[in-house]
């Protein structure tokens, strides 16, 4: 490790990062991480990039992830589209140029991010972003699926020690294997995201399943990145049990950029997060029916229905069951009583619709 990474490592530790470690060391205690996703949503607007964080703050997520291109050293001017949307970029190296910020413009987000309670995540798409976030200082690093097979980076960033959230979206079971047993030779925290790398990715391509898998087969905290563009996707992985939720945020559906159509909208984030945290309290909840019986005696009372004369009895009347009815409220005796009832002596006058207690028959 150089000596400046060693100094900026230990700096961002210093700074507080040992608490955002400890909390991924955590993971798995019935609580879901909501990662929003910035991605190039900002389309190269540094403005745009701070107006994202206070929605994203507003909505309750956990951390705000962007992602750092330095368009010189991971790419050539040969690269393809992906989608050809931009008209003022005549390629794609262009637009990663000006996706770029200073890093000072970096350090600018990593500060607004950390006064609005939010943690602070960019993807590196190379060494040299690698080194200039570990300058800026980050809460772990997120490593896109694209970046698995990149050796070089992928020892820069084991270095740190700092967790790391390891999409799968474009990897075999073999790639990730490699992956795992690099990291975990290192002793870091790690945490797999089952991801699929369509946009948008159809429901029948999440792959939920994995998920599951993925925890049983690596022993390490799990979750989603999801490119679905709904909140159902995370919500029902929330259901099956996920330590952190990646999810890609737009301010409208009405902006400009190629992951607007798998991205969801910060109103819909706050939804999201609402419902994890409304999944969580379910989960961490488990209930016994015979105590939430008794604890609802007062709604049972309510809602139940009693034996009560059909019509006028007087005193000293036989009971026959044509003489009984069942209704409101449920403070007498229960319905699959009444043969208690039956047959037997009325020791007063009970009017029409009043309740007949056991006490009222000899």
């Amino acid at each position: 490790m150089t000596g400046t990474l060693e100094k900026s490592v230990s700096k961002l530790k210093l700074n507080g990062y040992l608490m955002i470690e400890n909390h991924f060391l955590n993971l798995g205690r019935n609580r879901c991480v909501c990662i929003a996703e910035v991605a190039q949503a900002h389309d190269g607007s540094l403005g745009t990039a701070h107006a994202f964080i206070d929605a994203i703050a507003k909505a309750g997520a956990d951390a705000v992830k962007f992602q750092t291109h330095i368009a010189s050293a991971e790419s050539t001017r040969d690269e393809p589209w992906r989608i050809k949307f931009s008209l003022q970029d005549e390629n794609r190296y262009d637009y990663w140029k000006r996706m770029e910020f200073t890093e000072d413009q970096w350090n600018g987000l990593k500060l607004h991010a950390e006064d609005r309670s939010l943690m602070f995540l960019s993807s590196p798409f190379s060494v040299e972003a690698a080194d200039l976030l570990s300058r800026v200082g980050v809460a772990a690093w997120k490593i896109a699926s694209g970046e698995v097979g990149n050796v070089k980076l992928f020892e820069r960033l084991v270095e740190t020690k700092l967790p790391i959230l390891l999409s799968t979206g474009m990897s075999t079971l073999d790639e990730i294997d490699v992956a795992v047993q690099t990291i975990k030779a290192k002793n870091i925290v790690l945490t797999i995201l089952q991801c699929t790398s369509m946009y948008p990715c159809p429901p029948e391509k999440v792959g939920l399943n994995l998920i599951p898998q993925f925890r049983e087969k690596y022993n390490c905290a799990v979750g989603l990145s999801d490119h679905s563009g709904t909140i159902f996707a995370g919500l029902a992985a929330a259901g099956i049990g996920i330590d952190v939720l990646e999810v890609h945020v737009t301010l409208s559906r009405e902006m400009f950029g190629p992951d607007v159509n798998s991205s969801i909208t910060t109103t819909e984030l706050k939804q999201l997060v609402d419902g994890l945290h409304f999944i969580e309290t379910m989960n961490i909840n488990p209930v016994d029916k015979d105590s939430m019986a008794k604890d609802l005696t007062a709604m049972r009372d309510l809602f139940a229905k009693s034996v009560v004369a059909r019509v006028n009895l007087p005193a000293g009347t036989i009971i026959l069951q044509e003489q009984l009815a069942v209704k409101k409220p449920g403070t007498g005796v229960r319905p699959d009583r009444m043969f208690d009832l039956i047959g037997h002596r009325l020791n007063r006058d009970v009017a029409a619709d009043e309740q007949i207690h056991l006490d009222d028959v000899e």
